[in-house]
Protein backbone atom coordinates (compact mmCIF):
# COMPACT_ATOMS: atom_id res chain seq x y z
CA UNK A 1 0.00 0.00 0.00
CA UNK A 2 1.56 3.18 -0.91
CA UNK A 3 2.57 5.55 1.72
CA UNK A 4 0.46 9.27 2.07
CA UNK A 5 1.98 12.34 1.57
CA UNK A 6 2.73 13.48 5.64
CA UNK A 7 4.04 9.42 5.92
CA UNK A 8 6.41 9.97 3.10
CA UNK A 9 7.39 13.08 4.27
CA UNK A 10 8.07 11.93 8.16
CA UNK A 11 10.01 8.92 7.08
CA UNK A 12 12.25 11.47 4.92
CA UNK A 13 12.59 13.39 8.09
CA UNK A 14 13.64 11.01 10.33
CA UNK A 15 16.68 9.88 7.71
CA UNK A 16 17.40 13.51 7.28
CA UNK A 17 17.72 14.09 11.03
CA UNK A 18 19.56 11.24 11.71
CA UNK A 19 22.08 13.10 10.09
CA UNK A 20 22.41 16.98 10.30
CA UNK A 21 22.38 17.94 14.14
CA UNK A 22 22.57 21.81 15.21
CA UNK A 23 25.24 22.77 17.23
CA UNK A 24 26.14 25.95 19.27
CA UNK A 25 28.36 26.84 16.58
CA UNK A 26 26.55 25.32 13.51
CA UNK A 27 23.08 25.32 14.47
CA UNK A 28 20.19 23.98 12.20
CA UNK A 29 18.27 26.02 9.72
CA UNK A 30 14.67 24.02 10.52
CA UNK A 31 12.19 24.63 7.33
CA UNK A 32 8.57 24.52 8.40
CA UNK A 33 6.10 25.04 5.14
CA UNK A 34 2.44 24.89 5.72
CA UNK A 35 -0.11 26.23 2.67
CA UNK A 36 -0.03 29.94 3.87
CA UNK A 37 2.85 29.99 5.46
CA UNK A 38 6.24 29.51 5.92
CA UNK A 39 8.85 28.99 9.07
CA UNK A 40 12.30 29.16 9.57
CA UNK A 41 14.32 28.70 12.61
CA UNK A 42 17.55 28.58 13.87
CA UNK A 43 18.02 25.47 16.64
CA UNK A 44 21.36 24.18 18.53
CA UNK A 45 20.58 20.63 19.18
CA UNK A 46 22.81 20.09 21.86
CA UNK A 47 21.79 22.46 24.77
CA UNK A 48 17.83 22.53 22.81
CA UNK A 49 17.34 25.84 22.18
CA UNK A 50 15.89 27.79 19.45
CA UNK A 51 18.34 30.86 18.66
CA UNK A 52 16.49 32.48 16.29
CA UNK A 53 12.88 32.52 14.84
CA UNK A 54 11.04 34.12 11.57
CA UNK A 55 7.87 33.17 10.45
CA UNK A 56 5.78 34.63 7.31
CA UNK A 57 3.50 35.74 10.16
CA UNK A 58 5.48 38.43 11.40
CA UNK A 59 4.15 42.24 11.19
CA UNK A 60 7.46 43.31 9.63
CA UNK A 61 7.29 40.58 6.78
CA UNK A 62 5.32 41.98 4.03
CA UNK A 63 4.49 40.04 0.63
CA UNK A 64 1.83 39.64 -2.04
CA UNK A 65 2.54 35.92 -3.07
CA UNK A 66 4.38 32.66 -1.13
CA UNK A 67 7.54 32.68 -3.25
CA UNK A 68 7.79 36.40 -1.76
CA UNK A 69 7.23 35.69 1.68
CA UNK A 70 9.37 33.03 1.63
CA UNK A 71 12.38 35.32 0.31
CA UNK A 72 11.73 37.43 3.09
CA UNK A 73 11.49 35.07 5.65
CA UNK A 74 15.44 33.54 4.18
CA UNK A 75 16.26 37.27 4.33
CA UNK A 76 15.74 38.07 8.07
CA UNK A 77 16.70 34.52 9.25
CA UNK A 78 20.08 35.56 7.49
CA UNK A 79 20.05 39.08 9.65
CA UNK A 80 19.13 37.37 12.57
CA UNK A 81 21.67 34.48 12.46
CA UNK A 82 24.49 37.34 11.96
CA UNK A 83 22.84 39.24 15.08
CA UNK A 84 23.55 35.83 16.72
CA UNK A 85 26.83 35.82 15.89
CA UNK A 86 26.56 32.64 13.55
CA UNK A 87 28.32 32.76 9.62
CA UNK A 88 27.45 28.46 8.94
CA UNK A 89 24.64 26.55 9.45
CA UNK A 90 23.29 23.17 8.45
CA UNK A 91 20.20 22.98 6.01
CA UNK A 92 16.94 20.84 7.23
CA UNK A 93 14.66 20.95 4.95
CA UNK A 94 12.63 18.69 7.15
CA UNK A 95 10.88 16.25 4.44
CA UNK A 96 9.93 19.12 1.85
CA UNK A 97 11.51 18.63 -1.56
CA UNK A 98 14.39 21.18 -2.19
CA UNK A 99 11.94 23.18 -4.64
CA UNK A 100 9.74 25.87 -4.60
CA UNK A 101 9.25 28.18 -1.50
CA UNK A 102 11.91 25.86 0.21
CA UNK A 103 14.66 26.25 -1.94
CA UNK A 104 13.74 30.16 -2.31
CA UNK A 105 13.83 30.63 1.31
CA UNK A 106 17.39 28.89 1.36
CA UNK A 107 18.25 30.71 -1.85
CA UNK A 108 17.56 34.30 0.02
CA UNK A 109 19.21 33.29 3.18
CA UNK A 110 22.69 32.21 1.06
CA UNK A 111 22.89 35.79 -0.63
CA UNK A 112 22.19 37.63 2.70
CA UNK A 113 25.47 35.44 4.22
CA UNK A 114 25.12 32.19 5.49
CA UNK A 115 27.07 29.74 4.47
CA UNK A 116 25.28 26.50 4.02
Amino acid sequence: MALSKLQRRTRIKRRIRKIISGTPTKPRLSVYRSNKEIYAQLVDDVNGVTLASVSSRDKEIKADTKLEAAAAVGKSIAEKAVKVGVETIAFDRNGYLYHGRVKVLADAARESGLKF
